[in-house]
């Protein structure tokens, strides 16, 4: 049997590679908005972030997803992820 490549992802802020799989990705679409992807196939600038509410105070914190997604994050555009984060 053929053995499947898994893809794997970094996570923007713990720097973990993981499956792509266990990590969220979050887009900024050509219209500016900032969502999570749950497709993986939206398009725009997006980054990975470990499915953790810890992880998102922390990039909230430090502000690493506005720095590699090059736009502001409303608390709106973080409570929507923290909902996505919740669902899954």
């Amino acid at each position: 049997m053929k053995v499947r490549k898994i893809p794997m992802r970094t996570c923007v802020v713990t720097n973990e590679k993981l499956e792509k799989r266990e990590l969220l990705r979050i887009v900024r679409t050509t219209t500016g908005e900032v969502i999570p992807d749950l497709t993986g196939k939206i398009n725009g600038r997006g980054a990975y972030i470990k499915k953790d509410l810890e992880v998102l105070e922390k990039a909230k914190k430090s502000k690493i997803l506005e720095r590699r997604l090059e736009t502001s994050i409303s608390d709106e555009g973080y409570e929507n992820i923290r909902k996505t984060i919740n669902n899954n």
